[in-house]
């Protein structure tokens, strides 16, 4: 009887086998959608091109931090333009795991013998990792319309890290999602009481500053709490090698906390156990 020692030995191998396909067929899915890359670039491509631009002489960042000098609001926008690429793909990750539950993959796939939370992480990796491809485009673009962030210097290694973790973060967020939309056609009014209120009342457009200060206290409080302002302001603060005191902590236990209980509610005993029992999402 072969003993417990090789087939452990054997187990990482396996694993690390189904996430890199898994990874590598939603690569593959989207390197043929080209639809939604150009959707995934122009909307912030938009906002940076007309939104800032008509805001740019109308509303400027005073020396705070991370700044050490005053800022046009072009470059103050395009951190939270990052997050927005981040969240609406991540949101997008969600609507790809209700397909595929419709479909019946999402059952296929739990069914291998692997750990279901190691078939969700990959899902996970996978969105988070197109969600990155993304941002890169994006902050491509944004360089050749003359914003230029310093993505590239000795802060670099802080600033793919903050990214990366906050891909991660809004991917779980989508994961998580995934659990309780149990029909296409829920998703796109669940996604905007998601999206909507995540993106504004943050600090992708506005500093918290400027909310306290004009007199809109409780958008300042419910942004406080809101993960989407930490996941934003980790990137910004890296991008600028300062400390972004709570952001990182909030953005990390936020992960751990959405990818829990998606793996929870995957669980054929409980959430996804009772979609089944009910005739399927």
């Amino acid at each position: 009887m072969p003993s417990a020692e090789p087939q452990r030995r054997s187990g990482l191998p396996h694993a690390l086998q189904a996430l890199s396909a898994i990874v590598a067929r939603e690569m593959l899915k989207f390197s043929r959608q080209y639809g939604r890359l150009a959707s995934a670039v122009v909307r912030p491509v938009l906002w940076l091109a007309v939104f800032a631009a008509g805001f740019r002489n109308v509303f400027g960042v005073a020396v705070n931090e991370p700044y050490d000098t005053y800022i046009p609001y072009d470059v103050y926008i395009a951190p939270g333009l990052i997050g927005m690429v981040l969240l609406f793909n991540g949101m997008q990750g969600s609507l790809a795991m209700v397909y595929d539950r419709e479909m019946g993959l999402m059952r296929l796939l739990l069914t291998a013998p692997l750990p279901r939370w190691w078939v969700l992480l990959a899902k996970l990796v996978a969105t988070a990792a197109l969600s990155l491809a993304q941002a890169a485009v994006f902050v491509a673009v944004a360089a050749a319309l003359g914003t230029v962030l310093p993505v590239f210097g000795p802060h670099t290694a802080a600033f793919v890290a903050a990214a990366v973790a906050s891909a991660l973060m809004l991917a779980a967020l989508g994961l998580l999602l995934s659990v309780h939309i149990r029909q296409l056609e829920n998703f796109a009014g669940t996604m905007n009481f998601v999206i909507f209120p995540m993106y504004f009342i943050s600090t992708a457009l506005y500093p918290l500053w400027k909310l306290e200060e004009s007199g809109a206290e409780w958008v300042w409080r419910v942004a406080q709490f809101n993960p989407f302002t930490h996941a934003v302001e980790w990137m910004r603060f890296a991008l600028y090698g300062k400390e972004a005191g709570i952001a990182p902590w909030v953005v990390l236990a936020t992960l751990a906390l959405c990818f829990g209980l998606a793996a929870w509610g995957y669980d054929p005993q409980r959430g996804f156990g009772q979609l089944t029992r009910r005739g399927g999402p």
